[in-house]
């Protein structure tokens, strides 16, 4: 795992059932690791996609409230099958990373399955939370381990909050500090 990139991913959507509602938007950073005890790294590269929906009338209209979605902004949106080999391509061999992995994995499993793009990433995936909590559990100022929660704790500006990118990099960023404790 040591020698694989990591790739610090986060979708936004249009509701919470990944069967139901679609990915909208995909934030990826992809970061080389630099050392053996994984306090080195260095980004590769970003990626930014946004996803034409298919089937706005079974989004969840406080989803597309939350993250901001308007049709001006996804005018020129790829299709998800441009936008998943696009990503396939971008995260090769890479481990995935997420804050609340189920979540975004779920719907990245299943724009995979929908568009018969291969998942071309490494097996292992990683969730922050997860990280958070066995390192931060002991510490009575973090109540939450949300994603807003854990940038306030370390002192990460988010300006975008539930934006993809802007929340894949908070994640990195989030990860960076939490591997140096």
């Amino acid at each position: 795992m040591r020698k694989n990139n990591l790739a610090f991913i986060d979708v936004e959507t249009t509701g919470f059932d990944p069967q139901k509602h679609e990915v909208i938007e995909i934030g990826c950073v992809v970061v080389k690791q630099l050392d053996d005890i994984g306090t080195q790294f260095q980004v590769v590269k970003e990626l930014e996609l946004k996803i034409k929906p298919e089937r706005l009338e079974d989004a969840d209209p406080g989803a597309l409230r939350v993250n901001g979605y308007n049709d001006a902004d996804w005018l020129f949106a790829h299709t998800l099958q441009e936008a998943m080999t696009v990503f396939a391509e971008a995260t090769k061999d890479a481990i995935f990373v997420a804050h609340n992995l189920a979540f975004d994995y779920s719907f990245i499993q299943e724009a995979f399955k929908k568009t018969g793009v291969e998942n071309k990433m490494f097996f292992q995936k990683m969730d922050t939370i997860s990280i958070a909590f066995a390192k931060l559990h002991k510490d009575p100022t973090v109540e939450r381990f949300s994603l807003q929660k854990l940038t306030e704790y370390f002192g990460i500006v988010n300006q975008r909050a539930h934006t993809a990118l802007a929340d894949a990099r908070a994640t990195f960023e989030v990860y960076e500090k939490m591997m140096k404790m």
